[in-house]
């Protein structure tokens, strides 16, 4: 068991809080659409059910999110106790349905009786990542402005790199930040994670009373994990998602991936008290003997739970359990592929 401690506040996770999981296979249909590509998790306390955003680009049925109702019986996630009730489509500028390959949506944190939405973007197709404001009925309420060092060129030497963008999304408790991260470094910001050192993702903080940004800070992740995996296999590791604690405080979730090792899911705990802000640094080439970065401990590695792991890509609090622990709630996204599955998994924790 690992123990953290910050000023006021301790959190741990073992695999002795693991309360179950739900699996939905490949090719489920609700509602006309196919449910899959499930990468980002939010909890309405308000209504008691989870929005769960799709990462389909359009491509399939149009870009959407999922209403899911998760019941906690006995202290448990049973199979039976998760169920898809609602499916909302989104609207682009004009009110219709997002165009086939025109975004790339991968966080969802709702607020009140709207969610913030991240697309990675497209920069292949010279398509800029964006964080949205939706209704719970998708149409598009704002657009939150990027900054410049997060938007590719033409040239590909600044900015997100391709499928590596905006991936997780969160809102602190008191609905005055809202934090994004990068799942790996900006091009200028240094390399791709290798088997010896992390990648630097940038975390990017937003003040929801001026919808800014505000500060920005250095998250290093974990490096690759290698097996025997030969050269040119696809192997990953980044940050894929964030849930607030407050405005100091966060749980992180890295995935990596490689052939032979298949899925590598941890949580850890992060700080971001003594981190300093490099809003306003453009480049970290050659600067980050100069910062301080995000302080992180592991709190789970999931290989712990003997469980066959898709592709968890989400995760959020729920509610409080009938035992006093606060539910904690991970979903997969499983690429639309029929040798995947969507798999939602349940912890209960003392927070």
């Amino acid at each position: 068991m690992i123990f953290i401690a910050y000023p006021a506040l301790s959190l741990t996770i073992t695999k002795e809080n693991f309360i179950g999981e739900a699996i939905f296979p490949t090719g489920l249909e609700f509602q006309k659409t196919e449910v899959g590509g499930l990468s980002g998790i939010t909890y309405d306390a308000s209504k008691q059910v989870y929005y769960v955003i799709s990462d389909d680009r359009s491509q399939k049925h149009p870009a959407r999110f999922y209403t899911l109702k998760i019941d906690f019986d006995s202290n448990q996630l049973k199979p039976e106790g998760v169920k898809i009730i609602g499916v909302t489509t989104l609207a682009d500028e004009n009110d219709r349905p997002f165009a086939p390959l025109s975004l790339d949506p991968e966080g969802i944190a709702v607020m009140g009786e709207s969610v913030f939405i991240s697309s990675e973007g497209d920069v292949e197709r010279q398509i800029n990542p964006f964080i949205r404001q939706f209704s719970l009925t998708g149409k598009l309420l704002k657009t939150l402005p990027i900054p410049d060092k997060f938007l590719p060129n033409i040239q590909g030497n600044v900015g997100v790199r391709n499928n590596l963008a905006f991936e997780g999304l969160t809102i602190t408790p008191d609905q005055k930040y809202l934090f994004t991260a990068t799942e790996n470094a900006l091009v200028q910001d240094g390399d791709v994670p290798t088997n010896k050192t992390g990648t630097l993702c940038r975390i990017l903080r937003y003040n929801l009373m001026s919808d800014l940004p505000d500060r920005e800070f250095v998250y290093l992740s974990e490096p690759l994990i290698i097996g025997t995996t030969q050269p040119g296999s696809f192997i990953t590791n980044g940050l894929v998602d964030l849930v607030a604690i407050s405005e100091n405080h966060l749980l992180s979730l890295e995935r990596g991936f490689s052939v032979e090792m298949g899925n590598t899911i941890r949580i850890f705990d992060i700080s971001l008290e003594k981190a300093d802000n490099i809003q306003g640094i453009d480049s970290l080439k050659g600067r980050l003997s100069d910062v301080s970065i995000v302080q992180k401990r592991l709190l789970l590695d999931l290989k712990d739970l003997n469980l066959s792991l898709d592709n968890v890509e989400g995760l959020v609090f729920g509610p409080m359990l009938a035992d006093g622990r606060r539910s904690l709630v991970l979903v997969s996204d499983n690429n639309f592929n029929p040798l995947q599955f969507t798999q939602i998994l349940g912890f209960g924790i003392n927070l």
